[in-house]
């Protein structure tokens, strides 16, 4: 889930041990219940990075609407920013509210790395609106002070980031009719399979890592 190049990532973040913020703002639309029992019964995301060799730790931006400079100093303790998957526009509405948005170029420019998956990779792209064919862009959750729409991503790329593609997961139809429309509108994007990965660092352009298996 990691995709195939964890141990790169760990490189990345200076080895064994590295403080992780997991963000899990884009599964905010189910209920705490349900996130609960799912983690007891299915994937405990503490869990899984611990045993890949982070020291992670859950955040949820709703904590730090409004209060920008204490999310920077609480992030600024960490090595890696995680971002879950789940609801790519809930996600981007946290990150907006929290003041992420402000401050994740400041945080990237002092070495921490910004990793995720699904929606935690769409939103690092500077659209999404081909992502709109896969979520649900008027998602709506306790905590939050808009339902406002936000299309536009991070811009750590430039380029839409198309997960799920040509993959064994539920939202595989749903992502290749996202590329499709995406080619149609000569909109800059790059499409993963799960497993693939893309990694940009500060000297050079986005490399994509193909899966290995």
């Amino acid at each position: 889930m990691i995709g195939d190049h964890a141990s790169r990532l760990l490189a990345m973040a200076g080895g064994p041990g590295a403080r992780m913020a997991i963000i899990s703002n884009a599964l905010d639309s189910f209920g705490l219940d349900d996130q609960l029992a799912f983690t007891r019964s299915q994937f405990d995301p503490d869990e899984y990075f611990a045993r890949h060799g982070f020291d992670p730790s859950l955040i949820d931006l709703r904590r730090y609407t409004g209060r920008q400079e204490a999310l920077r100093s609480m992030l600024l303790r960490h090595k890696v920013i995680w971002v879950l998957g789940g609801n790519a526009f809930l996600l981007r509405r946290a990150m907006r509210e929290s003041g992420f948005d402000n401050i994740v170029g400041e945080l990237l420019a002092s070495g921490m790395v910004y990793a995720g998956w699904s929606a935690g990779a769409c939103v690092a792209g500077n659209s999404l609106r081909a992502v709109g064919i896969m979520d649900e862009p008027e998602a709506s959750a306790p905590g939050y002070l808009t339902d406002e729409i936000i299309w536009d991503g991070l811009a750590l790329v430039p380029f839409a980031i198309l997960p799920h593609y040509e993959s064994d997961h539920p939202e595989a139809p749903l992502a290749a009719k996202a590329v499709d429309w995406a080619m149609k509108q000569q909109v800059p994007f790059r499409a993963l399979r799960d497993g693939d990965v893309i990694i940009v660092e500060s000297s050079g352009a986005p490399t994509l890592l193909e899966r290995t298996g």
